[in-house]
């Protein structure tokens, strides 16, 4: 079973803040896509990362066959055809952009979701873009669909500034989409504030399938109040339900795992060996037979107040 997100990489700005340089990346069985995406760099406004940071918002490219897309020949032949990338800013400073790129296929169902909000002239959230597989039904409900604050998974980031997951979606009272996702088999999800574009507000839904997940496992972590350590507040993970009840009093010390790395950082990390990390999510990990893992940070005033895992 392969999940909906099949390449991730992260994307640093260079010493002199001029272009974005490659720093990580995550490609499972797109190798030679790597070994393209490992020589580019990208200029301000330029390709999918560059527009990124240009905008201090998410991206969505759901055709990487556009002319704006510097990698299109190397993705058509990795069978890659739609990009997200994710911009992490400290105030007016640009730490990193992470990017997501997913393939599709008759099986492939779940949406990748960028909601948005101007206060000027609304009142609620309403769909930016969005990528939906084949789940193309799912993209005409969501655009007739808008969020309040605290109302559906992506109310309910906005309203809070925090990272959410919501599981049994076809069942749940509080997505208000559950209808419609449990008809197409949609069952959990994840939200992200993006709160980097100066008076605007954007929350990113990742929506997955038991079929094709966007990842195996999410989870949520945020740092003590005294700034000790990294805390376990939430996860779901289809391969040990209920496993997180274990996490209740397990803490990241800074720099024990990629996780409170990206904690103290404030830059996403990768990591492909997680399962051998000497910790209890190392353990947890290769229990459930999860080796790569990807970490997102959410700053507020240039701190960061939570770490999104995804597992695959």
């Amino acid at each position: 079973m392969k999940t909906f997100i099949q390449v991730t990489e992260i994307w640093t700005p260079s010493r002199d803040r001029s272009i974005l340089e490659f720093h990580d990346g995550w490609y499972g069985d797109h190798q030679s896509f790597g070994i393209v995406s490992r020589k580019m760099c990208f200029g301000y406004g330029e390709g999918l990362p560059g527009k990124a940071w240009a905008e201090r918002r998410p991206v969505i490219f759901t055709d990487l066959q556009n002319a704006y897309f510097l990698r299109a020949d190397a993705a058509r032949r990795a069978g890659l055809n739609c990009g997200v990338a994710l911009p992490v800013f400290a105030g007016d400073f640009l730490l990193a952009v992470l990017v997501f790129f997913c393939a599709s296929d008759e099986k492939h169902v779940g949406a990748i979701e960028l909601w948005h909000n101007d206060p000027a002239t609304d009142a609620e959230l309403k769909l930016e873009d969005g990528y939906f597989g084949i789940a193309e039904s799912f993209r005409t409900v969501a655009q007739n669909t808008r969020f309040a604050r605290g109302v559906g998974l992506p109310g309910l980031a906005w309203d809070s500034g925090m990272p959410q997951i919501m599981e049994d979606l076809g069942h749940s009272g509080l997505f208000v989409r559950s209808d419609d996702a449990r008809r197409i088999g949609i069952n959990k999800g994840l939200a992200l504030p993006s709160p980097y574009a100066p008076g605007q507000n954007y929350v990113m839904t990742f929506l997955s399938a038991l079929g094709t997940p966007i990842a195996r496992r999410f989870e949520i972590w945020v740092p003590k109040a005294d700034g000790s350590a990294l805390a376990f507040l939430t996860g779901e993970c289809d391969r040990k339900p209920g496993y997180g009840a274990a996490f209740a009093n397990v803490e990241l010390a800074p720099g024990a795992s990629a996780l409170s790395k990206c904690w103290t950082n404030g830059l996403p990390v990768l990591s492909d060996s997680i399962a051998s990390e000497q910790t209890p999510l190392g353990a947890s990990a290769k229990s459930a037979e999860l080796d790569s893992v990807v970490t997102i940070p959410v700053l507020e005033s240039g701190r960061v107040c939570a770490v999104t895992a995804m597992y695959f």
